[in-house]
């Protein structure tokens, strides 16, 4: 089944002050003195903030979304079992940049096994599978948007150069599953033009809305846990959002609200000086060693 029109044949009707955050954080004056940055490098602990607003995203297409709430794969259920999800979503992240094309394979295969169960029946109000490759690579896109947002907040704002490397550093996150190299867009200025035409399918209707807000809310999560930290966290959801989410799912976002988001990770930033780079990257290099060891015993990998 194809959702989108020919790109090449389509002109966005929304703009990407529409569909992607305000960043205005100038390019910390250590960062302008590496090399073009690789997503590799964006892996920190920080690039996982915005992970809810991440998949609050990917569920803007009605067919994530139902293949989502309709999950006949209960142990893998977001609502249910959301540590269990978020591990599974942020391994694949870290398999898909960090690992090898043998780790990449494997857990691909690990991901088609639960794919297989996710498509849509007679009481679907949409139709949805999980292979197939424009839903994947719509996924995926999210996924990079997550990355190159949060890596801007941390260190600034790119240059087109710096944001090309980027981009094309980010493309296993799309190929490590059933989206082909071609379909990627080649370049990005390309995937600009892709994300802009994609979001224009994004519709949530109220039933979607309700989960996505609880998700916002953070409500699968237990009380004991979520309490401390929910405004912090519900404050981090709504920022990594773009102005499109806001409206769809009624969520009140200011300008001063948007300052003092880049403000928190321009703090953010200053420490991470600080800390050693094991601790920044510690938590994908345990993904990775935990992927390592499931592969060696031959044990359940999602």
């Amino acid at each position: 089944m194809k959702y989108l029109p020919d790109l090449d044949q389509t002109r966005p009707e929304l703009r990407t002050s529409d569909t992607r955050i305000k960043i205005t954080t100038r390019k910390r004056r250590v960062t302008s003195l590496r090399k073009p940055a690789a997503a590799q490098e964006a892996m920190d602990f920080w690039s996982f903030a915005g992970a809810a607003a991440n998949v609050v995203m990917q569920l803007g297409w009605p067919e994530v979304a139902y293949g989502v709430m309709e999950s006949k794969v209960e142990s893998g259920t977001l609502m249910r079992h959301p540590w269990k999800r978020a591990r599974t979503t942020t391994t694949y992240l870290a398999v898909a940049l960090l690992g090898t094309e043998e780790e990449r394979r494997a857990f691909r295969e690990a991901v088609n096994s639960a794919h297989r169960h996710v498509k849509s029946d007679a009481r679907s109000p949409v139709k949805y599978n999980a292979f197939n490759r424009e839903l994947q690579l719509w996924v995926a896109a999210c996924l990079f948007i997550g990355l190159e947002d949060s890596h801007q907040l941390l260190h600034g704002l790119m240059s087109e150069e710096e944001a090309e490397v980027f981009y094309q550093s980010a493309k296993p996150l799309g190929t490590t599953l059933q989206v082909p190299e071609d379909m990627w867009p080649a370049t990005r200025a390309d995937f600009d033009h892709y994300w802009n035409v994609a979001c224009q399918r994004v519709v949530i209707d109220d039933t979607t809305c309700d989960f996505l807000n609880d998700l916002v809310d953070l409500k699968m999560i237990n009380p004991l846990i979520r309490l401390p930290f929910v405004n912090l966290l519900r404050f981090l959801t709504i920022g990594f959002l773009p102005p499109l989410f806001h409206r769809q799912l009624g969520l009140e976002w200011t300008e001063d609200d948007r300052r003092r988001f880049e403000h928190l990770f321009t703090f953010v930033s200053i420490v991470n000086k600080f800390l050693p780079k094991w601790l920044r990257f510690g938590g994908s290099r345990m993904l990775m060693k935990d992927l390592r060891r499931r592969l060696k015993h031959d044990k359940a990998m999602i």
